[in-house]
Parts: structure tokens; sequence; C-alpha cells
């Protein structure tokens, strides 16, 4: 049974920081390829960043520069650091992970989501 946790959102002020975790288990951790995606009300769920099992990691052209994507297979936890957050990236952030297709921003190409975590940017 695969189940994603994500925690470490909240509420900040535009400019500032915050480290999104996502608790995988169950998952074949370290030949996965795991992603962060956001959605908000009304609009299609769009990708954030994803590492892939070789360590590559791919971002959004909105997130470049500002966020960072990481994993600590020992943790079994994949995180996403934001810095200079705006008002634009307050959205529900999901984890997800097993991916098996072609667009990595795709989210049908995933297999197990998180229930998501909260983050308002003002």
């Amino acid at each position: 049974h695969v189940q994603l946790v994500e925690s470490g959102g909240g509420s900040v002020q535009a400019g500032g920081s915050l480290r999104l975790s996502c608790a995988a288990s169950g998952l074949r951790f370290s030949s996965s390829c795991m992603a962060w995606f956001r959605q908000t009300p009304g609009k299609e769920r769009e990708g954030v960043a994803a590492l892939d099992s070789d360590g590559s990691a791919t971002y959004v052209d909105s997130a470049k520069g500002r966020f960072t994507i990481s994993l600590d297979n020992t943790k079994k936890a994949v995180y996403l650091q934001m810095n200079s957050l705006k008002p634009d990236d307050t959205a529900m952030y999901f984890c997800a992970a097993d991916f098996r297709g072609d667009s990595w921003s795709r989210p049908s190409n995933y297999r197990y989501w998180g229930q998501g975590t909260q983050v308002t940017v003002s």
C-alpha cells in the first residue's frame, strides 16, 4: 500500500520561504520519479518540479531559480524548497510518484498522489 503524505504548507508573506515535505511509504523510492504539482480552484493541476530516478531535476518556468526539489532516500522523503514566494504561488501543493509516460508535467502520468498541503502567499 503506497502512501504519500505532504507537510510544510502554510501562510507566508511575499518574498518568504517554505519547505514542503512528502513522506513516502510502500514505494520503491529510489527508482521512482517524484514530482510536485499545484492546483488552485477552477484550474488544472500544474507540474511544478520533478526529480528523475537519476537525480535530474526539471522545473516549470515560473519556479526556475526560486524552487528546488530534492530527495532523501534514507528518509524516503522528497522536498520542495520554495524561496522568493509570490502571491501567484498560492495553491494546494501535491506530491506525486511512479511516473509512467512522456511528459513529467502531465498529472495522468503519475500513479500515486498525496492529499496536498496548502500554501498561501500574501
